[in-house]
């Protein structure tokens, strides 16, 4: 069931009763057709930019979800480059004197961080990678050129980005 009248049903003949009215019931019928039409077509306009600013909505949402996420990911790397060198006292701390409270802390505070995202840069027995290592020093010896002997600070990543390169001594 269409809103729209059909054709058959508009036809009149063009002599009435009144010898010519039904001339103007012709007129007014062609005028309430291109009304219908325009207002289709105004429908349509509405329609469609409707749906557009629905469209532009979705993507402003994703945009601002997609901001937050790099928020909340950037503010993590801060905090985390704030607290490695308390991890790093902790851990040269814990080394010298063996304490066990210390260690335990050092432990606790290292798996707080790598819920977060942390993870160690492995060096010791690898390859030189100037991506993931910062070379202190050359020093001789018979592991290989390029290869790390000695991790003087640990590096760290994290979720994928490097927050801090390892501080590496390497063979010549």
């Amino acid at each position: 069931m269409s809103d729209e009248p059909k054709n058959e049903d508009l036809k009149y003949d063009d002599a009435g009763e009144d010898g010519g009215s039904g001339l103007d019931l012709n007129k007014r019928i062609k005028a309430l057709k291109e009304k219908l039409e325009q207002a289709n077509k105004e429908k349509h306009e509405y329609l469609t930019g409707w749906q557009r600013a629905q469209a532009d909505f979705i993507n402003y949402k994703r945009r601002q979800e997609n901001m937050m996420a790099e928020w909340i990911k950037i503010s993590k790397e801060e905090i985390v480059a704030d607290i490695l060198p308390v991890l790093d006292a902790l851990e040269t701390k814990g080394k010298k004197e063996h304490d066990e409270g210390l260690a335990s802390l050092e432990k606790q505070l290292f798996s707080i961080l790598k819920r977060h995202g942390l993870e160690e840069i492995k060096a010791l027995g690898e390859k030189f990678n100037p991506q993931f290592h910062e070379a202190i020093e050359q020093v001789e010896s018979n592991k290989g050129e390029g290869i790390i002997v000695e991790e003087l600070q640990k590096g760290y990543k994290l979720s994928g980005k490097i927050i801090r390169s390892s501080k590496v001594k390497v063979s010549k």
